[in-house]
Formats: structure tokens, sequence, C-alpha cells
């Protein structure tokens, strides 16, 4: 029988057509110490929700899956029937990979028990951030967190394992619905991103080593509640138009802070005098993408104090956001500390 060693072929008719997720993932398995195959199936199940996800968005207007539900979740907000949708298909997938032994939801009062006795692992999931902009064609997305559960395997969830501190994340990551869908995250070990060919069915590597610029001269803040800011932010946000920054706000969380992390800029979500708290939810939101940040070398903060140090008192918790670009982040940091300051000294 005769052999040949195989090389690759440099004919123009044999491009490659780069490095799918799947791949990716099992090359990068051995980063982990403690990993036996788990974690990488519970991303490959995100990966699947999320591509069923972007179909059912491309055709909302055809399908008649826009608009409201006709329910308010437990943030009190409107639900969309894409918001229903998109919580049934990534809790089922997670409940079907069986590694997950709970959810936390935005759409959701309580916990989810997923009755995965095996489950190693917690995930807290946005399903579909910016939902009100989906009847009118804006960029959406989906923002996941995934903890390790600290509880013995197999007994109940108990309030440890959910109520754990952004530091603990063992990966996060969010899907952006928009021009291209592209699943971005990180382990731990860098952020990469990832942009789906639809003909293929295939998340292809295509924003390797993701790094935000240190600075950058887009601020993105909903400025029609400015007259509910500190008196520090307005004195940050008057520095911005002083220097003629690019005022940049879709209203999609995830298309917002994807844009900053290439393109170098800050996202604020403020406390207010009407909201001091911010709006913004720690567990599902706020974590997932100041863990990423961080690992792309920005900066992500509650104004006062690194976001992943808080540790977690409610299941939807709140919490202001400043992320984006270090230098900017310290900035706009330093501003609400030295105003905070001459308040106390009155």
């Amino acid at each position: 029988m005769k052999t040949k060693l195989y090389t690759p072929s440099d004919s123009t008719i044999a491009y490659s057509v780069g490095t799918t997720l799947d791949r990716f993932i099992k090359i990068k398995q051995n980063e982990f110490s403690f990993a036996s195959g788990e974690l990488s199936q519970i991303l490959r199940d995100i990966a699947l929700a999320a591509k069923i996800v972007n179909r059912e968005t491309n055709r909302a207007g055809l399908a008649n899956i826009g608009g409201a539900f006709g329910q308010t979740n437990v943030q009190g907000e409107e639900q969309q029937k894409l918001d229903v949708i998109a919580n049934i298909r990534f809790t089922r997938a997670l409940t079907k990979g069986g590694e997950v032994c709970a959810v936390v939801s935005e759409e959701d009062d309580e916990v989810i028990d997923l009755q995965n006795g095996s489950g190693k692992y917690v995930v807290a999931i946005d399903p579909l951030d910016g939902s009100s902009n989906i009847d009118v064609n804006i960029s959406i997305g989906t923002i996941f967190s995934i903890y390790r559960r600290v509880t013995p395997i197999g007994s109940p969830i108990q309030p440890e394992d959910i109520m754990q501190s952004g530091n603990q994340q063992v990966a996060a990551g969010y899907v952006l619905y928009g021009s291209s869908t592209m699943l971005v995250y990180t382990t731990g070990h860098g952020v990469n991103g990832f942009t789906y060919e639809p003909s293929l069915g295939e998340f292809f590597l295509s924003h390797p080593n993701m790094c935000a610029p240190k600075d950058g001269d887009i601020y993105s803040i909903n400025e029609g509640t400015s007259n509910l800011f500190e008196p520090g932010l307005k004195i940050y946000i008057e520095k911005c138009k002083e220097r003629q920054f690019s005022a940049r706000y879709i209203g999609s969380l995830v298309a917002d802070f994807h844009r900053n992390l290439l393109k170098g800029g800050i996202y604020i979500y403020p406390a207010t005098s009407k909201s001091p708290k911010g709006k913004l939810r720690l567990l599902y939101e706020a974590n997932a993408l100041a863990f990423i940040a961080e690992q792309a070398g920005g900066m992500a903060t509650d104004g006062f104090g690194r976001i992943l140090d808080i540790q977690p008192t409610s299941l939807h918790q709140r919490t202001p956001l400043y992320i984006g670009s270090p230098d900017m982040v310290v900035e706009a940091e330093n501003y609400l500390k030295a105003s905070q300051e001459k308040v106390a000294e009155k």
C-alpha cells in the first residue's frame, strides 16, 4: 500500500476558510487544569442557541415575532416576543447540554434549577440585550457569564453558588446580532471574536486576541438624562465636548461596548438622582463585560471601584457602569471622586 504525507495545497481554489469556533475551543482546552470538556460544551451550547436566535431575529419582521409579548419581566420592563424566544432557546440549550446546574436570567424572577445533577457550572445571562431596538432594526445582543458552582455536585443549589463576585467567573462573552453576527468570549486568557458565516452555519475566528485601545475619543452615554447626573460626571462630559470627542450611543449595551472595544472609548451608564444604584444588572450584564474589558486591556468600574470586586447581595442587583479604554475610565473616575470629596468637605 502506497502512502504519502499530507501537504496543504497552495492552489487558489483551496483557500483557507479559517478556524471554526469548535476547533478553536478544542485547541484551547489545555489552558484549564481543571477542565475535562464541560466548559467547552457550555460554549458550544451557547453558540448553538445564538445561531437559532440569530435566525429568529433575521426573520422577525416576516414571522410576526417582533413587538411586545404583553408581559413585563422582573425588572418591570415590557417583554418583547424575541426576549421570550431567546430566553427559551438559551435555557433549553444549557439544559440539554447537561453541564449547567442553574441559570440566572434577566427574564426570570428566580434562579432556574435545570435539574442536571452532575452540572458543575452556573450561567448568568441576559438572553436579548437591547430588545426594545428589535422593531427598528438596530443591533441587539446576548450577554453571558459562567461560574463554577461552589457547593458539592448533586446537592441542591445554594445562594453561594449564585452570589459570586465577578472575579470568580471562568468565562464570559456576548453575541452581537448586527450587520454581521459575532460571538466574543474570554476564558481568562485573552479575548477572541468569531463571526458567523450563515452559508456554512459556523462561527469563524475573525478577531483574534482583541485588545482595547488605551485611550479613545468616543463617549457613549444617554445625555437625555444629564440633568440627573452627578456633578463630577457633568464636568467629565463637558471635558469630552471641549476636546470634540464623538458622542455615540446606540442604546444596545452590547453594540455600544463592542464599538468602543474595537475603536477606543468609554461607555457610561451612571448612577443618577432618579436611579442612585444605576440600572444595569451586575450578575449578567456588568460582570461579563467587565471581565471581557479587563482581559482586553480595558477597565470597568462603578465610578469608584472595580466592578469585578463587587460582592452581589441580590439576584437582580443593579450597578452604575463606566467601561472601556482605561485612560478614559480613570479620568472619569477621578472627576467623580473629586466631586464627592468636595461635597464631603462642606
